[in-house]
């Protein structure tokens, strides 16, 4: 499949069967993925990749209580065998923007001083890049915001409370019966 096609065939899939992924295509996936470029080559972008059972289960009892699950429009998110979550590290750029061929910059002593954090533009690039690399591999994604849950979420699954992440990617095969349109959609 060309970029093209895989663009032209990328969906955004709100429900999901709870049917197990091939062993190893998530880690075959995201050590692809991990490929992308990032700042001055400082490779600051890790993913935390929950595929258990009992990971995504935890995942979705930090971020959707069982009491607000009954509203939640989605429910086949909830059934979805893997979430991947791309966390930009902040010290891996500011440690590479100390070194002699990047100081001049001015950018390697503190976070505030980067006017584009560029952690969390390349965190988002690699959340492209396996998003159409799952769309290759002729499985469905979703890719959700953690909105005020990134700091439990952190927590939960020990991340460093520095590393920033700009979303989700859920991954799975679709369930047809179950799939809704956004209410962006028109």
């Amino acid at each position: 499949m060309s970029v093209g096609e895989v663009l032209a065939a990328r969906r955004t899939c709100r429900s999901f069967t709870s049917d197990p992924l091939p062993s190893g295509l998530i880690d075959d996936l995201v050590d692809r993925a991990r490929r992308t470029p990032t700042a001055g080559n400082c490779q600051g972008v890790e993913f935390l990749v929950l595929d258990d059972p009992g990971d995504v289960a935890a995942f979705w009892d930090t971020t959707l209580p069982q009491d607000r699950r009954s509203s939640f429009p989605w429910p086949g998110m909830l059934e979805v065998p893997a979430l991947v979550l791309p966390f930009g590290l902040p010290e891996r750029y500011l440690d590479r923007y100390r070194e002699p061929d990047k100081a001049g910059s001015g950018l390697g002593d503190d976070a505030g001083d980067w006017s584009v954090p560029h952690w969390l533009t390349d965190a988002a690039f690699a959340a492209m890049a396996f998003q159409l690399l799952v769309v290759e591999a002729g499985l469905a994604c979703c890719f959700f915001g953690l909105f005020g849950n990134e700091a439990a979420v952190r927590g939960r699954f020990d991340v460093p409370d520095t590393a920033r992440a700009p979303g989700v990617v859920a991954v799975g095969y679709p369930d047809p019966e179950g799939d809704r349109p956004s209410g962006s959609a028109g």
